[in-house]
């Protein structure tokens, strides 16, 4: 990537911010004030503002907190006796910026003219541009990124997709390869600032098809978290982030969403009407793996597209990072499930691509907020691991992760790669223990570094197993006596890689 051109403004030296007390009829978006949160005060940026119920509501993001913790409050809760700070005005130069991208669009009759074919490898460029699953990958320093040459990704940057949304309909130049990714917020501002654009049925149906997305200005849409609650089963919710739902369940106190179909209804006896005639009493796929404890389920996303939409609706709810798509016809998707005598009881799941150009094993993998915690989010990662084993092949997750996600992939990683290495199961050599877990050489470098494992003697780099690492270990199995340690048996699991045709692997439009 091509390093920022430094700006004429000292870096060093943080623009004043412009403060001074306000009331609740001039709060405006960008302002930060003051808003009790559990028993204190904490700074917060106000990100929208709504009336709900003939009252202002506002959202806010808490300075130094998880995105997650966004929320609507009422406005008692606004401190408005000490001072606010207020947004900064735009620049002149972003002014002249957006002026000038929006001169550059080109009018609508152009923009018809274009052949269809041509919108398409157009698009395709952009995808091929836009597509960095690695930029914040795991890689070793030094190491280049190495850009991605698949579309149809279902978990994507939010800076690629905000390219794709820039470019679409713009003539793509010859240096378009070497922009550089961080100048892209500029434009997404840019092009928030140009007027609007008006999708016909064709537009929109060309625009699903490019880009993927089932949301089209999604810069501003998915800052703001637009249900409340949701209710799944016995379990009531508290979404993180934004899922394009329908409009109209924003207002909802609550959404009700079966745990067996995925569907969702904003109101209570609509929700029940449903249950009395919903059938479905497991994910409507063939159950591959059965032990005592829980079961895993294929579903394929060209054969159930309208259950395996609905699971990524429910998936965005919980995932900052994750695109939806509208077609889900490349996926694959295994889900597992706890039993008793209602059902199976969807626990979580993670998705892959029939055919994945960069060797991923999983495109998205989540655990329901519900069952966080307990140990059914490494079942998974176990679990995607054993299908790689029996195809044959290593395996990565895609990038990039969110937060938790790491989080769990890194304690997977070190827990595998430790306990082969204390049993003696096999050389200590980086190829080797790839190939015995079916990881990566990058995952598994990227695990013996952090864990401070890799030592250079006699010109060559060397596994030592520290004191440390290992009575870190003893400690956690010491746990795992206590509570229980759950595993995939690889003899449960009945399966063979599926083999697609062309046409399966692609989006059927």
């Amino acid at each position: 990537m091509a390093p920022r051109e430094s700006s004429h403004e000292p870096t060093s030296t943080p623009d004043p911010v412009e403060k001074g007390f306000a009331t609740l009829a001039t709060l405006r978006i960008g302002v930060k004030a003051f808003v009790e949160k559990d028993g204190e005060k904490r700074k917060a940026e106000i990100l929208s503002i709504q009336t709900r119920r003939g009252k202002p509501t506002f959202y806010v993001h808490y300075e130094e907190f998880n995105k997650r913790l966004d929320e609507w409050i009422p406005a008692e809760r606004i401190d408005l006796s000490r001072e606010v700070e207020w947004p900064a005005p735009e620049k002149l130069e972003k002014k002249k910026a957006a002026s000038t991208v929006s001169k550059s669009q080109p009018s609508k009759a152009e923009t018809s003219k274009v052949p269809k074919n041509l919108k398409r490898a157009r698009s395709k460029l952009d995808r091929e541009i836009s597509a960095t699953p690695e930029a914040t990958s795991t890689n070793l320093p030094g190491k280049a990124a190495r850009p991605s040459k698949a579309s149809g990704k279902e978990n994507k940057e939010h800076i690629a997709l905000v390219s794709t949304e820039v470019t679409d309909d713009s003539t793509p130049k010859a240096d378009d390869e070497e922009m550089d990714l961080v100048d892209v917020q500029d434009a997404a501002a840019a092009a928030k600032a140009a007027p609007p654009e008006i999708y016909s049925r064709e537009d929109e149906i060309e625009k699903l098809r490019t880009s993927g997305s089932m949301t089209q200005n999604q810069t501003e849409i998915s800052r703001v978290r637009n249900l409340d609650r949701v209710q799944m089963g016995q379990f009531e919710i508290e979404p993180w982030y934004f899922s394009p739902y329908p409009v109209d369940f924003t207002d909802a106190e609550m959404v009700y969403i079966c745990e067996f179909c995925l569907g969702y209804f904003g109101d209570v006896t609509q929700f029940e009407r449903h249950r009395t005639k919903c059938t479905l009493l497991h994910p409507p796929g063939n159950e591959i793996y059965r032990d005592d404890y829980v079961s895993f389920f294929e579903i394929d996303g060209r054969r159930q597209r309208t259950w395996c939409r609905n699971l990524c609706l429910l998936s965005k709810l919980f995932l900052d990072h994750k695109t939806l798509y509208y077609d889900v016809d490349p996926f694959l998707f295994y889900c597992m499930c706890t039993r008793d005598e209602h059902g199976f009881h969807l626990v979580g799941y993670f998705s892959k691509e029939k055919e994945s150009a960069e060797g991923y094993n999983v495109a998205c993998i989540l655990t329901l907020p519900q069952y966080q915690r307990k140990g059914f989010g490494k079942l998974l990662i176990a679990f995607s691991y054993e299908l790689s084993k029996r195809e044959g092949k290593l395996g990565s997750p895609e990038k990039p992760l969110s937060d938790l996600g790491l989080l769990g992939y890194r304690a997977y990683w070190q827990e595998t790669i430790v306990d082969i290495l204390m049993d003696g199961r096999t050389e200590a050599n980086v190829e080797d223990l790839g190939a015995m877990t079916a990881m990566t050489t990058t995952d598994v470098l990227h695990t013996l570094q952090n864990l401070n494992m890799l030592r250079y003697s006699k010109n060559q780099h060397v596994i030592v197993l520290t004191d440390a690492v290992v009575e870190q270990r003893e400690r956690q199995k010491a746990k795992e006596k206590i509570k229980g340690r759950r595993i995939i048996d690889p003899d449960r699991l009945q399966w063979k890689p599926p083999v697609f045709t062309a046409s399966s692997r692609t989006w059927n439009w």
